[in-house]
């Protein structure tokens, strides 16, 4: 099958600068030219560059004047933008090996006005690339592509994704081809289930092929004065007898193993997801809504999972029982055959039509649904705030807005859906009319015989239930569709924090730390901009400033919670984008201001980031911890069950917990981020001695509100607008009467305050 070939764009839209660049590939065999201007460099300065496909080459320049760099599309790779604020990253990623994560091989940035052009790259190197894998024809490939912006398209495209602007790509039937991943492993089985279903298909067909001998030589005979031939009929009717009961057999056998298939099938589809959301940079749960990503991975998965073990099946059997039907059908009379398949070409045209608002609409009732289930996920965690404030009538009209919104999407698909499947069983009933009616004059003529018609009715009943039920499977396909892409636009997103192409080992870590020209930005707001740092081994540093100034950032970058857009950070002579993530954070321990909890005993909480370890060392660092004390207290000591989220126990017991737990893994770098700014003063001197014990010849970086917290740390680093104003000790700050001698001030003015209203 072959396409026109769209207009050429040519170099008519490219800036005159760097025509020569893309000149210099002509000879790659070109036949399209797709480019991107990007306009912001590595350190997100606004600086220009050029992306380009030639042929099967990714080509990108980062001036008119330098080299030009290209790498050969192939299956493996995949160009993958996402984007931050207003910044959006494009990157060039390597599938990893099994088991590893993959490999980012080079990476690109430019505002959100470069969207659409970026989108245009992605999906023409998309094309080429499926087109080397054999997915489809290169020549096709090449030149199927929008007649308006040449966006490459699919063959089932109706219109042009990049044009139209969509924001949600609906879901296609072949999402489900991709499960072929997690079925691989048990092909096997899954051939043995299609050769039982095959076997139990023919052996229900027997049955009505029995009925022309019992029609044909024994009642009609009989009617006719001829006696009856028993021993035929014990024959025929064991014959029935025993194809019903090999039918059951093995009908019971494939559904069996279908089942246990599909289960598997399902358990490592929410496992693989599970794992690899795990995965992912906070970047990724920050832009999603935990109801969104709860309902993903367990009612998608669930439906994905009974499409195949119930739906997938039913289907495959109609399949063969058509196709079997048919050719017993031709084989006792052609002319008879013909006008049974009459309604099928209209059954076929409904299906088309349908098929495509449906695949959308479910798609659609998906995120509907997931609106239900945020509701859920935001207010039961937040029971307590919605109770304090009296807001309980407000959430039930959340609750109901959302469910109603969701009554209503269904309200518009089942109007669609209900028009459908009755019209389907209309026409087959109008089909069995006509083979009524044409059989009967077959059998006036002496054309056919009664007990030809009478198998030929039976097989005709058989036939129009299966596809009536086929019809029925254009519903469930297309919601299992629609899971499935759900499921794989968690599986697509790559880590905005990737592993390295080959990572550096660290068995040691001593602890020194060395910021070099670190800057980060949240979209175009700079966060971070040029701080140097240098932290040695052991040496507790203070981090202070307004809110806002860039604390909680910079240690979420030294933690690798997201990577640093301009610098590097250095962990011991290493830059820790060359570590691998796990390996890094083992010898990190970070204390938060709002310590989370997970539900379970104290024992475990202690011990989640060393799950083997001892009673002994748990309640070791408990002590260190001074938590020992009130954990005796509570009725089962340190079998004691948590409440979720730690409900059951004060702030400063939460914190003395989360310090224990820090303490158990011995890390050597740790983090203090506020881990006393929301407890009392009294609480407040008892976790500070279980912090002494825990910075204890560790390298820690310490935020604070309370700046008296600070005076045991060997150093003082005050921030502001994301830069390093000053450095030094307590006292050498406050003689400089500067930034940090301002913020002390401040805060002593207000204690002094705080300290007169209680006295009046």
């Amino acid at each position: 099958m072959s396409y026109p070939s769209p207009p050429v764009p040519g170099l008519s839209g490219l800036p005159a600068v760097w025509r020569e660049a893309v000149r210099a590939t002509a000879g790659r065999g070109e036949d399209h030219t797709v480019w991107l201007v990007t306009d912001l460099d590595e350190q997100l300065r606004f600086r220009e560059g050029l992306l380009w496909i030639a042929g099967r080459q990714l080509c990108w320049v980062a001036t008119p004047q330098a080299a030009v760099q290209s790498w050969s599309i192939e299956p493996g790779l995949s160009l993958w933008s996402h984007d931050h604020h207003g910044v959006a990253t494009l990157e060039l990623m390597r599938e990893g090996r099994a088991g590893d994560a993959p490999q980012r091989l080079a990476v690109w940035r430019y505002t959100l006005g470069r969207q659409l052009a970026a989108r245009r790259l992605i999906e023409r190197f998309e094309a080429v690339r499926d087109a080397a894998h054999g997915d489809l024809p290169a020549a096709e490939a090449a030149n199927l592509h929008c007649p308006v912006c040449h966006a490459p398209m699919e063959p089932e495209d109706d219109e042009c994704a990049v044009c139209a602007q969509v924001v949600h790509t609906p879901p296609s039937t072949r999402t489900l081809l991709r499960l072929w991943r997690f079925a691989r492993p048990y092909r096997w089985q899954l051939l043995a289930g299609f050769l039982l279903t095959l076997a139990s298909t023919a052996a229900s067909l027997v049955a009505p092929y029995l009925t022309i001998p019992l029609m044909d030589d024994v009642l009609i005979p009989y009617q006719n004065g001829t006696p009856v031939d028993w021993t035929l009929v014990a024959w025929l009717l064991s014959g029935l007898l025993g194809a019903s009961l090999l039918a059951w057999g093995l009908g019971w056998a494939k559904t069996y193993i279908l089942a246990l298939v599909s289960e598997r099938i399902g358990a490592d589809l929410r496992t693989t997801t599970y794992e690899h959301l795990l995965g992912l940079s906070l970047e990724y749960f920050g832009n999603r809504r935990t109801g969104d990503l709860m309902a993903r991975i367990g009612s998608e998965t669930d439906r994905i999972n009974i499409f195949l073990s119930l739906h997938l099946l039913d289907f495959a059997t109609d399949v063969i029982m058509i196709a079997m039907t048919a050719v017993i059908l031709f084989s006792i009379s052609p002319t008879l055959a013909l006008a049974t398949l009459l309604p099928l070409p209209l059954i076929g045209w409904l299906i088309h039509v349908v098929r495509d608002r449906l695949r959308t609409g479910f798609e659609k009732i998906d995120r509907v649904w997931a609106e239900v289930t945020n509701v859920l996920a935001d207010t039961i965690p937040g029971i307590r705030v919605v109770k304090a404030f009296a807001q309980e009538g407000r959430e039930a009209q959340r609750f109901r807005d959302a469910n109603r919104h969701n009554l209503e999407v269904n309200d518009r698909l089942n109007r669609l859906w209900s028009l459908f499947s009755p019209t389907v069983s209309l026409l087959t009933e109008i089909g069995l009319l006509v083979v009524w009616g044409f059989g009967i004059w077959l059998v006036a003529r002496g054309s056919v015989t009664v007990g030809v018609l009478t198998a030929f009715l039976a097989y005709i009943g058989r036939f129009y239930t299966r596809l009536d039920s086929m019809s029925r499977i254009v519903s469930v396909t297309q919601k299992a569709a629609a899971g499935a892409k759900r499921i794989f636009d968690i599986l697509d997103h790559v880590s905005s924090v990737p592993e390295p192409a080959q990572p550096v080992s660290l068995p040691s870590v001593q602890g020194r730390i060395e910021l070099r020209g670190v800057g980060f930005r949240y979209g175009n707001r700079a966060v971070i901009q040029g701080l140097d740092l240098e932290v040695r081994p052991g040496e507790m540093i203070g981090l202070v400033g307004h809110s806002g100034s860039g604390k909680s950032t910079l240690v979420n970058l030294i933690c690798r919670f997201y990577d640093v857009a301009e610098g590097q950070i250095v962990v011991d002579g290493v830059d820790i984008r060359q570590l691998r993530v796990a390996d890094y954070r083992r010898h990190i321990g970070l204390v938060l201001q709002e310590p989370f909890l997970f539900f379970g005993t104290i024992a475990e909480n202690i011990a989640y980031g060393k799950p083997d370890a001892t009673r002994e060392e748990i309640i070791a660092a408990a002590r260190a911890a001074h938590a020992h004390e009130f954990i005796l207290r509570l009725p089962q000591g340190y079998d004691s069950l948590v409440g979720e989220r730690g409900q059951g126990l004060s702030g400063g017991e939460r914190q003395r917990i989360s310090i224990a737990r820090a303490l158990l893994i011995d890390p050597r770098i740790l983090i203090l981020d506020e881990a006393t700014s929301s407890v009392d003063t009294e609480t407040e001197k008892e976790i500070q001695k279980a912090l002494d014990n825990l910075v204890r010849g560790r390298t820690t970086i310490a935020i604070a509100h309370r700046l008296s917290t600070l005076r045991r740390a060997d150093r003082l680093v005050v921030m502001d607008k994301g830069r390093k104003v000053e450095e030094g000790t307590h006292d050498e700050l406050m003689a400089r009467q500067g930034a940090y001698w301002r913020l002390y001030q401040a805060q002593a003015r207000q204690a002094d305050a705080e300290r007169d209203w209680l006295r009046e």
